[in-house]
């Protein structure tokens, strides 16, 4: 096998799934909109707690997918009486 040649396959980008491609994390106005939520509300959930885990890569702030999602999964209720919402909503987040 000479330099130039690789022991392993070479998968072209097409083949790979589109979840693969996909960007893993997104900037503050993406995640809104991932989200349905006004990018405002994100910002302020950065500050006062609640929202969901963020990163910072020096000035920038990025959420990654599978946190949004978690995020959200969490809030997830059958009803308005659900004892682990009104427990969330004492809590005011």
């Amino acid at each position: 096998m000479t330099r130039t040649q690789t022991q392993f396959p070479q998968t072209p980008q097409s083949a790979q799934p589109a979840a693969k491609r996909a960007a893993r994390y997104l900037n503050n106005t993406e995640a809104a909109e991932f989200l349905r939520l006004s990018p405002r509300t994100l910002e302020k959930q950065r500050v006062i707690g609640g929202g969901p885990r963020f990163r910072k890569f020096g000035r920038r702030v990025m959420y990654a997918i599978d946190d949004l999602e978690a995020w959200a999964n969490a809030r997830s209720f059958e009803m308005t009486c659900d004892p682990e919402y009104v427990a969330l909503r004492a809590a005011g987040r």
